[in-house]
């Protein structure tokens, strides 16, 4: 192959084109991603009178109320297993406290004013952090409200307060989720296919991660 192509063991990719994600990575973050969604529509249903239709859609109220906490499981296991796996790379960075004051830049796509990025920039690291803590308390707060019943009498005073916390947990995901697809899909081309087929160009890499594109090819500017 020639023309530049950076290329992985055992993985083909075009010309000009680097590995963004392993297919094991892809296919994690997909399982995830699909959880997430079911957790979020049935939990909106269970949450509110308002959005309980989506309990019919999904098979009805005692369906989604089996299925949700085991669903949450799937879960946890696709973000511990992203955890041991990025863990490195979502460590906050100098670069990133610089990446912080042109978040303004960022929004506008105004990427020749953006600092240089590893592979992960300063808000997805945000937002993987939010979406780690938050999903360990909803992993808590989701046991105890599983079963109820073990609640020691003298300890029922607690269930709704456990049931707030879930709730608002689940919010603040919710919104880091929405802004998380969004910025993938509108902000930012090319993340998307990215996380599809494992690859993006050469130019993107510069323009979006260098000091990452730096470190996976020995390129330097």
């Amino acid at each position: 192959m020639s023309g530049g192509a950076i290329v992985r063991p055992s993985v083909a990719v075009p010309e000009e084109q680097v590995v963004r994600y392993t297919f094991p990575e892809r296919v994690n973050h997909w399982v995830n991603g699909i959880a997430y969604t079911y957790l979020l529509a049935t939990g909106l249903a269970l949450f509110t009178p308002h959005m309980y239709w989506l309990a019919a859609v999904l098979g009805g109220g005692p369906t989604i109320r089996f299925w949700h906490p085991w669903m949450g499981l799937v879960f946890m296991i696709s973000i511990f297993w992203m955890h041991l796996k990025w863990k490195d790379d979502m460590v906050t960075t100098g670069e990133d406290r610089t990446w912080q004051k042109h978040l303004k830049d960022y929004v506008e796509n105004r990427d020749d004013k953006m600092p240089p990025q590893h592979r992960f920039n300063a808000g997805q690291k945000q937002f993987w952090w939010i979406m780690l803590y938050g999903s360990l308390i909803l992993l808590a707060t989701g046991i105890v409200m599983w079963f109820p019943e073990k609640m020691p009498p003298n300890l029922h005073w607690v269930l709704p307060i456990v049931v707030f916390i879930h709730s608002a947990t689940a919010l603040v995901t919710i919104a880091g989720f929405l802004v998380h697809v969004y910025m993938s899909v509108f902000v930012t081309p090319g993340s998307m296919k990215a996380m599809l087929d494992g690859n993006v160009s050469t130019d993107w890499a510069r323009t979006h991660h260098r000091l990452w594109y730096e470190k996976i090819t020995g390129r330097r500017k």
